[in-house]
């Protein structure tokens, strides 16, 4: 049986929210394995002058366990 978790970031970036969106997804590379599936849930631009571009992420990713027969 496979058990898959879902966890929500928020990346940002001056570039882009395609670039904000890979932020989030690189960090969560940093601490997590068996990532699955990255979907981006909303985008928006934040900050003072709207100068930064943000992405609302849910990355799955398998959970590791002990095998159940």
């Amino acid at each position: 049986m496979t058990v898959v978790k879902i966890i929500e970031l928020v990346g940002s970036s001056r570039i882009s929210t395609d670039d904000a969106a890979q932020q989030a997804l690189k960090q969560a590379q940093d601490s997590i394995r068996n990532i699955r599936a990255v979907d981006i849930v909303s985008t928006g631009i934040r900050g003072e002058n709207l100068d930064e571009y943000r992405a609302h992420v849910r990355v799955a990713f398998l959970v590791e366990g002990k095998e159940v027969n």
